[in-house]
């Protein structure tokens, strides 16, 4: 296992739109161990692979109740809204109020290849926007009003 460098805000991969994964090798399972303990070393409670220069979709999540592993997820159903602060490992310092689903509905593939769904709300509902939007291209700022950025 080793901690992975994460990027930051201006790295083109964190722009591009990942590639779904198509098998679950030995590789992908060392890379997921990988990006676990770059995540908790980091003290985060997601990372997605473009954060560590994968552009792949595959997400890790640890919101205190356990790691989730997420391989090419998807969501499915949102619910409510909410106005809370987020950060970001590749923004380093930053934290803006953004509003998201309170609830979020996650179809994925897990590592033994099983098709899974998962549901969140308040700060796992958060978590599985914010890292399916970095598979996206997507960073947090994004949705902040333009005199903000």
């Amino acid at each position: 296992m080793a901690i992975l460098k994460i990027l930051t805000e201006g790295d083109p991969i964190l722009r591009q739109k990942a590639k779904p994964v198509q098998k679950i090798t030995k590789k992908l399972r060392e890379l997921v161990k990988d990006m676990l303990e770059t995540m908790h070393h980091a003290n985060g409670v997601g990372l997605a692979a473009p954060q560590v220069g994968v552009s792949e979709r595959i997400v890790v999540i640890d919101v205190g109740e356990g790691s989730i592993v997420l391989i090419n997820p998807e969501i499915t159903h949102t619910e409510g809204e909410i106005k809370d602060v987020e950060g970001c490992l590749s923004i380093p310092g930053r934290n803006e109020y953004i509003t998201r689903a309170a609830k979020a509905t996650v179809s994925a593939i897990n590592l033994d290849g099983k098709p899974i769904q998962l549901e969140g709300s308040e700060l796992l509902a958060r978590a599985f926007q914010h890292e399916i939007d970095h598979l996206d291209g997507i960073l947090f700022i994004d949705y902040l009003q333009e005199e903000k950025k």
